[in-house]
């Protein structure tokens, strides 16, 4: 081995140790926890920073600041945020998504309080705690890494540590300890980061913005190792490091050199986008909290403040208007994450690379240096950068149709890192740029005003994505994505769109943004900032136009008018606050202040009481009781017993009875649903799967299955747990394809066609555990239904909403406050106003009580009179003797026995 060589290996081998060193960290803070902590790269700045501190500022002896840092300070940091930040979470069961906007949240206030403490300037005289020989550190990772592996698979503590990432309560309720565990991998987790800053530091630049990201650049070895293999992510982390080192001997030239020149110093870089794109499954469950993107309502006058707020600026001069130009502009990238975040439900973390790519483009546009395009005006510039950059939005949405949660996440931070580094970063893109004004508004004060017509135009286009069908249809795929895409919402179309629409208006803000301070700057847009922002707008509300204003105001504000950081550091406290307030701090608010009205309630008068009688006549009253009479309909008979009245149909009116309205009279003396313009029973297809099989691995669900829904009559399907009743249903409504075999609608086959795709061929579908938008009111619901589903009459939704006693007062009701045998309804009248042909029920009766089943019962007959084909899994027997006509028996994956329901369930079923 050449000198050269065996040199650059040395150098290597000293990379991929505090690599491996964080990639430890990370898996033992995400099998302890099942945390992706985001903020490890912030504990490693952190720790640098104290350990120079003592050295250099107190003087201290290396090995006794080197003591205090890491096994003091740094243990203490992980137990205090297990006990104050992701205890409360854990406790109450909260998403990944929940913990993964605290993370940030300690990600961002620790980079505040450094910049606040030290300054943002960088650090060139850092100590040295071990020299740069790299065996030292190699096996220190190795004796690490074996350590950990050992406690993990064979000691006791790791069977707890396990049993509580798997179920924290059930492994509280078998006596484990889940909060000693959890503190014990925080605290190990941090002695690593810790341990990581204070090696990398001498040889990197130490300050509050670059340690972090440079920590958290290389989670690829963490995620190569899909979060559990110690050696994997040790040997990953020593490969890239050896390769990136040997790769810098190479000197490419031609028109590509500078960027493989970019690639080899960023090697790690690289194995994050592929990681992050090749390996979606780290963590796929919900996008976001409900709680942190419901809408919240706008306060009364909420908006004229608003706009006398941003006029005011107008009236200022100097240094306080060229500051406050900058407020609009991070305004319009803000809305861009209220699109993405808070209407779609998407985690986007990579805003900043599109905001500036935008002021990228408009500057090379604008100077005549973008490839294949003239020299354009500024501002004709700035809208021909927004029209290049909005296509590249799908650098994030492509990837989001088959991603959620954390796996989005690290996707939309790897794009975010990569467009910096490679782009941003790289002088033969950036360098000898500058970006100026629109000629007719050089001025801050004429700018300004620009800006504001620019700001009313994008919040024009966010009103427009948030309203409508296409509003409905977004907030139904934040709300519930399974439920979204069951109901006809093509979800894969609207990810694209929202992460579009979001790139457009975070490169028309990042385009403000370089035009305000007539430059363009890569650190105005690198990916902490993007974090930042993404904090800033989640705990403001990411569904509220004006709390994206508010975090513009708030971020410019808070870090021109004091010390920078203060507005990470206030951003970042908020955000760690999410496990303590659920629904945020503004609805923590809100709840004090009304408790605090509610206990200074002013008592009337006895003359008090008079006026407000005459004032106010007994109306009041009265419309509360119609309001609850719309969520508990007339029952058809008389409760027994006293019993509180069945919710079935509202009883027949005079309109009903005469074959009006939403009812046709029923030569049997029975009412019929009519939800359609016309009889179905003819024309309805019969669902058909033939010879179904689907296998889980090596467990087979389907083994050769033959099933037919006719229309008119109702199928049903029981078995025990395990026998494939649910494989068998997911295959007949699109969310499985199975191994072998195929379902027809008719005579089409439909193997393979997506769900929503087979709701609008007249397929409609209901969740065992309720699918209902919670915010979203009732007939938004069931309107989402009428609008995504087969064509049907205007009548719809209102025919619906009738037919399952939701009309009046109840259908404006928010679905989040109903109870549960109305949440059936509303998911039930949401698939009967697509004008569904077949109707697929996964145990309906789930959580209803026994007039609740009778009044569903009712309906489902009727439906069936009308033509519908049903198919219902279900375990209660007496349901399915009185419902169903004809009873399959699954077991084992097979069907054991067909035949009407007195034969097959007394004969077969024990």
């Amino acid at each position: 081995m050449s000198s050269l060589t065996y040199d650059l290996t040395l150098a290597g081998l000293s990379v991929g140790s505090a690599a491996a060193l964080t990639g430890i960290g990370l898996i033992v803070t995400y099998r302890a926890t099942g945390v992706l902590n985001f903020a490890h790269g912030a504990i490693a700045m952190v720790c640098a920073y104290v350990l120079r501190q003592c050295v250099v500022e107190w003087g201290w002896p290396l090995w006794l600041a080197a003591t205090a840092t890491l096994v003091v300070l740094a243990p203490a940091i992980g137990v205090t945020l297990e006990r104050f930040v992701f205890r409360p979470l854990a406790v109450r069961g909260s998403d990944p998504a929940q913990t993964l906007v605290a993370s940030i949240g300690v990600f961002v206030l620790l980079v505040g309080g450094a910049a606040l403490l030290w300054g943002q300037g960088a650090r060139d005289d850092a100590p040295e705690l071990v020299s740069a020989d790299p065996w030292g550190q190699l096996a220190v990772v190795l004796v690490l890494a074996a350590g950990v592996g050992s406690v993990i698979r064979w000691t006791r503590f790791g069977r707890e540590l396990r049993a509580v990432v798997d179920d924290r309560q059930l492994a509280v309720l078998g006596g484990i300890d889940a909060d000693r565990v959890a503190a014990a991998g925080w605290a190990f987790g941090a002695f690593t980061a810790g341990l990581t800053g204070v090696l990398l530091a001498p040889y990197v630049r130490l300050d509050p913005y670059g340690l972090p990201l440079l920590v958290m650049e290389v989670v690829a070895v963490a995620v190569a190792a899909r979060m559990r293999s110690l050696p994997v992510a040790v040997a990953v982390a020593l490969g890239i490091g050896v390769a990136q080192s040997q790769l810098t001997r190479l000197h490419p030239s031609g028109w590509g050199g500078p960027l493989l020149q970019a690639a080899d110093a960023n090697l790690f870089v690289v194995a994050l986008l592929v990681t992050s794109l090749a390996m979606p499954r780290v963590d796929m469950r919900d996008a976001l909290p409900r709680t942190a993107t419901a809408r919240l309502p706008t306060p009364p006058g909420a908006w004229i403040v608003a706009v006398v707020l941003f006029l005011l600026p107008l009236g200022f001069a100097g240094s306080d208007l060229h500051t406050s130009v900058q407020v609009p502009a991070l305004g319009v990238v803000l809305l861009s994450l209220v699109v993405v975040t808070g209407r779609g439900g998407q985690i986007s973390l990579g805003q900043a690379a599109y905001a500036g790519l935008g002021a990228l483009f408009t500057a090379l546009l604008s100077a005549g240096r973008f490839p294949g395009l003239p020299r354009l005006p500024e501002l004709a510039a700035l809208v021909v950068a927004v029209v290049l950059v909005a296509p590249l939005g799908l650098l994030t949405g492509r990837p989001a149709i088959s991603r959620r949660g954390l796996a989005l996440a690290l996707v939309t931070f790897a794009v975010g890192v990569g467009v910096s580094r490679f782009v941003f970063a790289q002088p033969y893109a950036t360098s000898g740029l500058s970006l100026d004004r629109p000629a007719a508004f050089d001025g801050d004060r004429a700018y300004y005003v620009l800006e504001l017509v620019l700001l009313a135009a994008a919040l024009l286009a966010t009103h427009a994505l948030r309203r409508g069908r296409t509003g409905r249809a977004l907030a139904a795929m934040r709300d519930d994505e399974s439920g979204a895409s069951a109901t006809g919402v093509q979800v894969p179309s609207l990810k694209l769109l929202a992460f579009v629409s979001g790139a457009a208006l975070a490169a028309l803000g990042g385009g403000m943004l370089g035009m305000g301070v007539r430059a363009f700057d890569p650190a105005a847009f690198d990916p902490v900032r993007g974090l930042l922002w993404f904090a800033a707008v989640v705990v403001l509300g990411a569904d509220s136009t004006l709390g994206a204003l508010a975090a513009a105001a708030l971020l410019v504000g808070l870090d021109a008018g004091t010390r920078g950081g203060v507005a990470a550091a206030v951003i970042g406290v908020l955000a760690v606050l999410v496990g303590r307030f659920p629904a945020g701090p503004h609805e923590a608010l809100r709840t004090a202040a009304s408790r605090l009205r509610g206990r200074r309630t002013a008592k009337l008068t006895p003359a008090g009481a008079r006026v407000r009688t005459h004032v106010h006549p007994a109306a009041r009253p009265a419309t509360r009781r119609r309001a609850l009479a719309g969520v508990t309909p007339r029952p058809r008979v008389a409760a027994a017993d006293g019993a509180p009245p069945p919710p079935g149909p509202p009883a027949p009116d005079h309109e009903s009875r005469t074959g009006g309205g939403g009812w046709n009279t029923n030569p049997a003396g029975g009412r019929v649903p009519r939800h359609a313009p016309a009889p179905a029973a003819a024309a309805a297809p019969t669902l058909k799967a033939r010879s179904l099989h689907a296998r889980y691995g090596r467990f087979t669900a389907l083994d050769g299955v033959d099933i037919d829904v006719p229309p008119g009559r109702i199928t049903a399907v029981v078995g025990p747990n395990g026998a494939g009743k649910s494989t068998l249903f997911h295959c007949l409504a699109g969310t499985l394809h199975p191994t072998h075999g195929q379902v027809y609608l008719g005579d089409r086959d439909i193997t393979r066609l997506p769900p929503h795709t087979r709701t609008r061929l007249g397929i409609a579908r209901t969740f065992q555990q309720l699918s209902v938008f919670p915010s979203l009111t009732v007939a938004e619901n069931v309107r989402v239904g009428a609008e995504q589903g087969r064509p049907t009459d205007p009548e719809a939704v209102e025919r619906a909403l009738r037919l399952f006693g939701l009309d009046g007062p109840a259908s404006s009701l928010p679905a989040a406050a109903l109870p549960t045998g109305t949440l059936r309804r509303v998911e039930l009248a949401r698939a009967l106003a697509g004008n569904p042909r077949v109707l697929l029920l996964d145990e309906p009766a789930a959580g209803l009580d026994g007039t609740e089943v009778a009044a569903m019962t009712r309906v489902l007959k009727a439906l069936a009179a009308d033509g519908t084909a049903l198919l219902v899994v279900e375990h209660d027997l007496d349901l399915v003797a009185d419902l169903a006509d004809v009873v399959h028996v699954m077991t084992a994956g097979h069907i054991v026995a067909s035949g009407p329901p007195d034969h097959v369930l007394d004969e077969v079923v024990p």
